[in-house]
């Protein structure tokens, strides 16, 4: 059973095969994080950034999110320039970095063999971010990074996929009929092979976190 607003626990088990990665990953990389990356952020903030999971040499081991890889270049770059985050970000969870309304979270909250989590992986860790949505009473707007992202923050507030199919720059109306207001913004993850493919620019990347801060 999981605790109410809480982040999986260090050895958590849920998952064999991620906690199977996680002990090999603490053998090849003794000073890395190697457990479930918590979220980054206030949970009083409009905005959450919901990635896919960590990367193995970013924020597992860091142990923030988005910390320590081009991933975070990009992202934080973007959140600075946005007026999001204050500080500068330098690759590492002390860097004072803070944000500014905005809360980043992971899908998955174990970083996966070759970054690919199982179907049954992303249900299994899917409570959490029904929780952590839960425990967040000012959210008004999620960006996700990604297919999987998006599809697991539908699946989370209980909406239809075929209804909100993902596509760069789409925006989702979520609100419930009685509900708070909600509203789902869709981004390519902002990954080095994205970047280096040309399918994802900066410029792509900053209109989409634009559009949201002008929505919120």
């Amino acid at each position: 059973m999981i605790a109410p607003f809480e982040d999986p626990p260090a050895d958590c088990p849920l998952c064999p095969r991620l906690a199977a990665f996680r002990a090999e990953n603490a053998c090849a990389h003794p000073d890395f994080h190697n457990a479930p990356v918590a979220s980054f952020g206030s949970l009083d903030a409009r905005i959450l950034v919901l990635g896919l999971a960590p990367g193995l040499k970013g924020a597992n081991a860091t142990g923030r999110p988005f910390t320590g890889d081009f991933a975070g270049d990009l992202l934080y770059a973007t959140l600075l320039k946005q007026g999001l985050a204050t500080g500068v970000y330098d690759r590492r969870p002390d860097d004072g970095l803070r944000l500014v309304d905005c809360r980043i979270a992971n899908a998955v909250r174990c970083v996966p063999p070759q970054n690919k989590p199982t179907p049954k992986e992303i249900a299994t860790c899917r409570p959490f971010l029904e929780r952590e949505l839960a425990a967040m009473p000012a959210l008004q707007a999620v960006l996700a990074l990604g297919r999987i992202a998006h599809e697991s923050l539908l699946r989370t507030v209980g909406a239809k996929l075929k209804d909100h199919p993902f596509a760069h720059g789409a925006r989702h109306d979520l609100s419930g009929p009685a509900g708070r207001p909600l509203m789902l913004f869709d981004s390519y993850h902002c990954s080095r092979y994205n970047t280096n493919t040309g399918r994802l620019t900066p410029e792509m990347f900053e209109a989409v976190l634009a559009d949201m801060r002008r929505s919120v």
